[in-house]
This record gives C-alpha cells, sequence and structure tokens, in this order.
C-alpha cells in the first residue's frame, strides 16, 4: 500500500509538473487576450462586459479567466491561475496591454487630439455622411437579398454568429442590418482586416514620396544579413522570407507578440531568415506590423505619426468612428487591431472599389489598387498586398474572380467585388466553419440582376 501511494503521488507530481510546463508559457496569451479584447470591447467597442464573456471570450481556457472591469480608470485586470493581465486606457488609440512599459511611458507620450469629421455626419450625404437616400438603384431584386440578410443572421451553423451586415450596391445601401445587442453606434474589431488599412497608409505615403516599397526596407538590425535584402513590397506580399508561426491556437509566434511584446515591430524584426526574400508566400502577422514601424519612421515625428491615419485617410472619406489602436511603444497594431462602425468599414471598401478615389479625390496612388490586387509570388492567386483575392477561386467558387478582400480573425470581412459594383461587410464571433462565407456572397449575388 506504502508502494501504491507512493507511486500514485509520484504519478500526480508527474501530472502537475507537465501542466505548469504546458500551460507556463500560455499564460500571458490566455490573460492577455482576455483584458485585451475586453478592455477594447468596453471602452471602444461600447459592448458590455457580460455581451463580450458570453460570446468572444466564451472558448477554450479564456472562459475561465477572471476579469476585473474599472470603468473609471477604464482599466481592465484578468486573471487565471498564476498569472494576471493588465490594460491601460488612451483617449483615441484604444486598449494597450501594459507588456515591457511602464503606464507612465505609456500614458506620456504625445497623443494628438485630431478632430473628427465630418462634424455632424446626419446632415452630410452619404457616403461622407449619414443621410442616405431611400432610393434603390436598379438591378437588384430587394425580396431576394432580404432573404440572403435572413440566412445571413439564422445563427446557425453554416451561417452562425453574426453582429452585423452591409450591402452597398453601385455606392448605394441597399441593406444594413443588426444582431441584437448591435446597432450602427458599435465599433467592431477588424482583426487582420487592419492590414488592408495598414496597406492604405503605406499607399498615401508612397504617393507623398515619403516611401519607395521597392526599396530594401530602413532596418538597421537587418544590414548584416540576408535579409537587408527585404522590401516593403515583400512585407506586404507575406513574401519577407522571415521565419514565423501564425498558428492562434498555441504559444506561436503572433500570439506571443499580440499578447506578450510591448515592441510588437521590434519582436518581428528580431526573426530569422527562413526562405529567400520574394520567393515563398507564408501568412505573418508580424510583417505588417514591421511595415507599420516603417511607416513611423518615415514620418520621423511621434505627434504627426499618431495624427497620421484620422488625418490623411478617416478624416479623408468620412470614418468618424474609426481608431485604431497602438502597442505599448506608441506603435499602431497594423496587423490587427483597428475599430470602426459597419458604415465605416463599407466607406474603406468603397474607396477601393473607386479604384483609392473619394468623390473625385485620388487618395491612393493611381496604380495602388492594381498593385494591392496583383498576386503575391507562391500564393496560388489568393493573396495580394495585405488583401486577399479569388484570383484562383479556390475558397469562393461561386464569387466572381475580381473580387478582392479585407479578411479577419473569427469572421470579419470587407469584400469589394468591381465586376458587380459591390462592398459587403460582415462582422460576428464565427469559428472554422461556422459561417459559410461563400454562400453568403452567393446568396447576394443571386439579388443582382
Amino acid at each position: 500500500m506504502k508502494r501504491a501511494g507512493v507511486i500514485l503521488s509520484t504519478l500526480l507530481l508527474i501530472i502537475l509538473l507537465g501542466g505548469f510546463i504546458y500551460l507556463n508559457p500560455l499564460m500571458p496569451i490566455i490573460t492577455g487576450y482576455a483584458a485585451k479584447n475586453l478592455s477594447s470591447g468596453i471602452f471602444v467597442a461600447n459592448r458590455t462586459q457580460e455581451s463580450m464573456e458570453a460570446t468572444d471570450l466564451n472558448f477554450s481556457f479564456i472562459r475561465f479567466v477572471k476579469n476585473s472591469v474599472d470603468s473609471t480608470s477604464k482599466t481592465v485586470r484578468s486573471r487565471f491561475l498564476w498569472h494576471t493581465s493588465r490594460t491601460t486606457f488612451v483617449n483615441g488609440y484604444g486598449s494597450i496591454l501594459l507588456n515591457d512599459y511602464p503606464v507612465g511611458d505609456i500614458q506620456a507620450r504625445p497623443y494628438p487630439v485630431v478632430p473628427v469629421l465630418p462634424a455632424n455626419p446626419d446632415t452630410i450625404a452619404w457616403p461622407m455622411g449619414d443621410r442616405i437616400v431611400d432610393t434603390i438603384p436598379p438591378g437588384i431584386d430587394l425580396q431576394q437579398l432580404d432573404l440572403a440578410m435572413d440566412r445571413a443572421f439564422a445563427d446557425t451553423i453554416p451561417y452562425k454568429g453574426t453582429f452585423a451586415v452591409m450591402v452597398t450596391y453601385r455606392g448605394q445601401p441597399v441593406a444594413e442590418r443588426y444582431a441584437e445587442g448591435f446597432g450602427p453606434e458599435n465599433r467592431f474589431l477588424s482583426w487582420s482586416m487592419a492590414k488592408s488599412f495598414t496597406n492604405a497608409l503605406t499607399g498615401i505615403l508612397a504617393k507623398e514620396g515619403k516611401l519607395e516599397i521597392h526599396a530594401p526596407a530602413d532596418i538597421e538590425e537587418w544590414q548584416q544579413d540576408e535579409r537587408r535584402n527585404i522590401t516593403i513590397h515583400h512585407l506586404m506580399q507575406m513574401n519577407s522570407g522571415l521565419k514565423w508561426n501564425e498558428d492562434y491556437g498555441n504559444s506561436s509566434d503572433v500570439n506571443n507578440m499580440l499578447h506578450k511584446e510591448g515592441d510588437m515591430a521590434k519582436f518581428a524584426i528580431s526573426k530569422q531568415l527562413e526562405y529567400t526574400p520574394g520567393s515563398v508566400f507564408e501568412y505573418a502577422s508580424g510583417s505588417t506590423n514591421i511595415v507599420s514601424s516603417l511607416l513611423r519612421k518615415a514620418i520621423g515625428n511621434d505627434a504627426d505619426y499618431l495624427a497620421f491615419p484620422r488625418e490623411k485617410l478617416f478624416n479623408r472619406i468620412g470614418m468618424r468612428s474609426a481608431i485604431f489602436e497602438v502597442d505599448a511603444s506608441g506603435t499602431f497594431v497594423g496587423s490587427s487591431y483597428l475599430y470602426a462602425t459597419l458604415r465605416d468599414y463599407t466607406r474603406f471598401g468603397l474607396l477601393y472599389l473607386n479604384n483609392g478615389n473619394w468623390l473625385g479625390e485620388q487618395i491612393l496612388p493611381d496604380d495602388w489598387v492594381e498593385y494591392t490586387t496583383t498576386a503575391a509570388n507562391g500564393s496560388d492567386g489568393t493573396y495580394g498586398a495585405f488583401f486577399w483575392l479569388n484570383k484562383s477561386g479556390s475558397d469562393y467558387p461561386d464569387v466572381p474572380r475580381d473580387m478582392f478582400c479585407c479578411s479577419g480573425h473569427d469572421g470579419q470581412y470587407i469584400y469589394i467585388i468591381p465586376s458587380k459594383e459591390l462592398v459587403i461587410v460582415r462582422t460576428g464571433f464565427s469559428k472554422k466553419g461556422e459561417f459559410d462565407q461563400n454562400e453568403f456572397i452567393a446568396g447576394i449575388l443571386d439579388a443582382i440582376k
């Protein structure tokens, strides 16, 4: 009996030690994910703690995290077992995980207060404002469109988890619907749709002559090895050749970057070369955050850099709600963290539908959308420059091949279909296999005569 007890105690100790070894590197990811997303959900997206914990945080170990929200200081403290993560909040720049930088340093940065334009969108015609006419453009079957919208909000597989959908045809909104608990005032998390906004900011700087995307990236750490040949173009097409793991289910590069690192670009820059730049397609959120840091360097002044998205993009196309969040180092998290309303995401789609032109003003370079939709080497026609493509039809067989889109984790999409003059925006929380995007778009296309 004594020997059996020793064996059982030893086994239990091994199990506990194994559990600790497995969980310890995951703990900052588990608590960081909960703290960051809950904080932004409440203080940026206008949602409740109950809604976030019931939906967006109700999976895996995340559902067991204990969250404490301080509405006065706009901070969140999230604890699981032996680890705790905390956030701070900067008005206009979102919620920030406290990694590597003291909260005083984060709060002391020169965050400019940039006026939001237009001041009163209800009095301004769409698309610059929110005054939308009732006239429906010819060539659309509204009854068929309503059926497609009904399916999108069924909340059963294969149409589970939709928060909001907007359809714009020939520049005119023809459908806009929200799930219970959501409305036009809610901002929605972009996840990787933010990469496409980084594409736009890069294009604007290139148009101003402040950035050359085909020149070697201006990164000192790369100059002593073959990484010196990496260009912004390589980074935008996910062809940098840097070693990277984008698996969201474990202690991967992307999870470590988003939840453990105060300077996300610095983490990505430190990665070593695995392939010759330009030769292999490998999706990497780190590449986008490197580009975001290069924009910061090209602008050269932190106050100007922080004002840049609002002044040069959001205000120019009527995106009043948009908030691009920064990391603890003060660099925009170009890979993942932008919030905007459904209508503002639609405006961004219209900018690209119209070849970078907004009501007569050419905001992006004349050939920027053509560049953006040129397939990256090795992507088999599925990826361009921080946008996904449908040139192969592999993921969207029933959708026109000219469709290109912004795509975000768990079901965030801005679909742009030039041949049909369509922009479709869908936000939600849908795990893999829970929402059929191909059928969703095909159903909307059935309404176009």
